[in-house]
């Protein structure tokens, strides 16, 4: 599973970024009060922010995997301890075990200390690369216990049980809010089908005519209010269901972009 840094997720928002602007330019100067402007700056806006979608997901993936390896990695250096061997020989006998993305950084420790760094800046910067909450959190229990002179190995045991019952409360949660992320999916979908329902019923024969009750809105005017209600929906409900199911903002841009290019296909195709 590969690794996504800061610098790549910075360098696809300003791609994407970049072309969705060039987009909505083009719209603007070539299909402004046509039709198509709309589904322009639909494609800019999925375009914006599907490439930091995809690289959101696949980091938030791997970091998931490295935390749900960690107990297993802090169990090894306890069993190797046990063995009588040093800290750092159980972590190069650990190293040398498969532990999925956590294995290479692994190696990265092992590697720095036995060029001369100490243990506790080796962890430090392994801390900096890794990068996930948990790791933040156990690391410095780590470096405390090594500043107060007890044996650090023996706090990696604690740490693995403290570690593997936060990973089943994350997943606790998680399986606890999928419903609730089931439930805005429906919702938008409903939603879809309702407009669709309306205008292949109360809508089709009124064509170029003004609707009923609004003597100034045709039904094509119609359809353009309806078209970015179902995009402001699927925009604002993708990052809710992010924010509800993962919790930050940025998980939902997969979601944003499923909902908005199923919304659209749904529309175009049928209405």
């Amino acid at each position: 599973m590969p690794r996504v840094d800061k610098r790549e997720k910075k360098i696809a928002w300003i791609v994407s970024a970049s072309l969705g602007v060039a987009i909505v330019v083009t719209a603007i100067l070539t299909m402004w009060g046509k039709p198509l402007f709309d589904d322009y700056l639909l494609f800019a806006t999925i375009i914006i922010i599907f490439p930091p979608a995809v690289l959101d997901h696949v980091e938030k993936r791997w970091k998931r995997a490295i935390n749900e390896r960690l107990p297993d990695l802090f169990m090894s250096v306890v069993q190797a301890q046990q063995t009588g061997m040093t800290l750092p020989q159980a972590l190069e006998e650990a190293s040398k075990r498969d532990y999925g993305p956590l294995t290479p950084e692994l190696k990265k420790l092992v590697n720095q200390m036995s060029w001369g760094l100490s243990f506790e800046e080796a962890l430090q910067k392994f801390e900096s690369r890794v990068d996930t909450s948990l790791v933040h959190e156990s690391i410095p229990l780590i470096i405390e216990a090594s500043h107060s002179g007890g044996r650090v190995e023996k706090i990696f045991e604690p740490i693995s049980k403290l570690i593997q019952t936060i990973l089943t409360m994350k997943n606790e949660r998680r399986a606890q809010t999928r419903p609730y992320i089931a439930i805005i999916y429906v919702a938008f979908y409903v939603f879809v089908f309702t407009i669709i329902l309306l205008f292949k019923t109360f809508f089709i024969d009124m064509s170029g005519s003004p609707v009923i009750g609004f003597s100034a809105l045709t039904s094509q005017e119609a359809w353009r209010i309806f078209f970015h209600m179902t995009c402001m929906q699927a925009f604002f409900g993708g990052l809710v269901a992010g924010k509800m199911g993962e919790g930050t903002l940025s998980a939902g841009l997969k979601h944003t972009v499923i909902l908005l290019a199923s919304g659209y296909v749904a529309l175009k195709m049928v209405v």
